[in-house]
């Protein structure tokens, strides 16, 4: 199967998509195993394994987070926070066929809501996707904030 960069953007449409209309599980059936979903907390941070980040989960941990936002019993999501992306046309950085290899490059606000509280993040989403058998999956996502280094409250949902 050959990918295009149409197929790239699409993808980052759905996903956000998926995510805005809180269809978590099919968002995580977007991830191979061995990915990760890092949140730098210092601008141009290169590093997320020895340098303290805002979030770096791994499949385990995004599939806790799932479960305690689908949890009948999760009190703290009662009523269930929401979230809108709105995102700038996708760049494609990165195109390796050979090697399934894509890398994306996203400019977007995303806005969280819940109850009377509402909080609005500028930033970019880098995407590593692989093709895995004739799918494009997310191998990793960097979610950088325009603010990084400000103070927030709680962020339930995912960028």
């Amino acid at each position: 199967m050959s990918v295009t960069r149409e197929d790239l953007i699409d993808f980052i449409y759905a996903e956000a998509r998926m995510l805005d209309e809180g269809r978590y599980d099919e968002w995580l059936d977007l991830w191979l195993p061995d990915g990760h979903y890092w949140m730098p907390l210092d601008y141009k941070q290169e590093d997320p394994l020895h340098v303290t980040s805002l979030l770096y989960e791994d499949i385990f941990m995004l599939k806790l987070r799932v479960e305690r936002l689908n949890g009948a019993r999760t009190f703290s999501q009662k009523p269930k926070s929401r979230c809108h992306h709105v995102i700038q046309r996708p760049f494609v950085d990165e195109m390796d066929d050979e090697a399934g290899r894509y890398v994306t490059n996203t400019s977007m606000h995303y806005v969280e809501t819940r109850l009377d509280e509402q909080q609005l993040l500028a930033l970019t989403a880098v995407h590593e996707l692989k093709l895995v058998d004739g799918k494009l999956r997310i191998a990793n996502k960097r979610v950088d904030l325009l603010n990084c280094d400000a103070a927030f409250g709680n962020i339930q949902l995912l960028p």
